[in-house]
């Protein structure tokens, strides 16, 4: 599970941090295109903050499933 919580961490500051400066960028210069890039990472950081917290769910899911079958 430390790989999976590295992994996705980086995906999602990997995308948010650069979605926040694209955003800062766009309050200063007024370039649609900043926004554009602003948002796009945005909806990246949302789909991998539900796809981390939906696999950390399922995952204990079945852990305990596999528990309470096997042991």
């Amino acid at each position: 599970m430390t790989v999976f919580y590295w992994v996705m961490g980086v995906l999602i500051v990997g995308t948010f941090v650069p979605s926040a400066l694209y955003f800062v960028l766009y309050g200063v210069t007024g370039e649609d295109a900043c926004l554009r890039r602003a948002r796009t990472l945005w909806g990246f950081t949302r789909v991998f903050s539900l796809l981390a917290f939906n696999i950390l769910v399922w995952g204990h899911v079945v852990a305990g499933l596999w528990n309470i079958w096997f042991s």
